[in-house]
């Protein structure tokens, strides 16, 4: 546990200390380190966009906890503002071991190591650590992208992208199939984002209603996985393509709930709210040129 830099890692956890956190002498009780950091790594696959459940499914196996080990050089208190990081420090045959840090701005205040063991979920008996992670892990730490951003016709996506917006659109906001399948995707330009495993994990459609005009819709994201960008760039391939046939406008149907995200990337409102499938929505656009 030596690692006392910022530098030293890739990965960050931004987290506030809260009230209940703490304990009589007013600093965070030391068993809550622990579950920071374990709070860390779960944002780490996010970061690797390994949806935790789907992947260790695909892999055939499962990590368990061999050692968890704390080592304290200063406290947190209530409100706090704490970066946690972490990075995959060796991964050995079935072992792969995590070291992590606690900073408070520049300050190094905690240091720890957690030991995980692949092991099969049945039996729990340890197994060689797959190479497909070992080469995710590694690459991760090298700086490696985690995904492939592809553009296609509905032919060449349509497996992965349903998979997506099934898990998105019709399990999860309960919106009937035959209204989130349409004619249009046979003639939509389409997305699709895979992570290193090839699990599809987000996807988006653009469409042209009139010349010069592109329509963005069916942006999805594996839920698991969400505030890691990926909806971003799915959004963003999709724009870039419309900007590349020519059109001068981009404009969708948000959903109420997405409305702060699209205007993050540079979308306002046109026209006022109404309902779409159930669910409330407002037109937003952009201009491209």
């Amino acid at each position: 546990m030596t690692d006392t830099s910022r530098q030293e890692f890739r990965f960050f956890h931004r987290l506030r200390v809260r009230w209940a956190e703490v304990d009589m002498q007013k600093i965070v009780f030391n068993a809550h380190y622990l579950m920071y950091f374990d709070t860390a790594i779960t944002d780490y696959w996010r970061a690797l966009a390994l949806p935790y459940e789907a992947t260790f499914a695909a892999l055939q196996g499962d990590l368990y906890v061999k050692k968890a080990s704390v080592e304290f050089h200063a406290s947190a208190r209530v409100d706090d503002q704490l970066d946690v990081a972490l990075k995959c420090h060796r991964i050995g045959t079935s072992s792969i071991v995590f070291t992590g840090s606690i900073f408070r701005g520049e300050e190094h205040l905690i240091s720890c190591e957690l030991i995980y063991v692949f092991a099969d979920p049945a039996t729990q008996t340890s197994r060689p650590v797959p190479a497909s992670l070992r080469d995710i892990l590694r690459g991760y730490e090298a700086g490696q992208t985690m995904i492939e951003v592809a553009a296609g016709n509905w032919q060449t996506l349509a497996d992965g992208a349903r998979v997506v917006r099934r898990e998105v659109f019709v399990q999860e906001q309960q919106i009937p199939i035959e209204m989130e399948q349409d004619d249009a995707d046979a003639h939509a330009l389409h997305v699709l984002i895979t992570n290193r495993l090839g699990l599809p994990v987000a996807t988006g459609r653009l469409l042209q209603p009139i010349p010069g005009v592109g329509q963005i819709g069916r942006l999805a994201v594996n839920r698991v996985l969400r505030g890691s960008h990926l909806g971003r760039a799915a959004l963003q391939a999709l724009m870039t393509a419309a900007a590349h046939r020519g059109d001068f406008e981009v404009m969708l149907h948000a959903q109420s709930s997405a409305q702060g995200f699209y205007a993050a990337q540079g979308f306002v409102p046109r026209g006022g709210p109404f309902m779409e499938a159930g669910i409330r929505h407002i037109e937003m656009v952009r201009v491209l040129r």
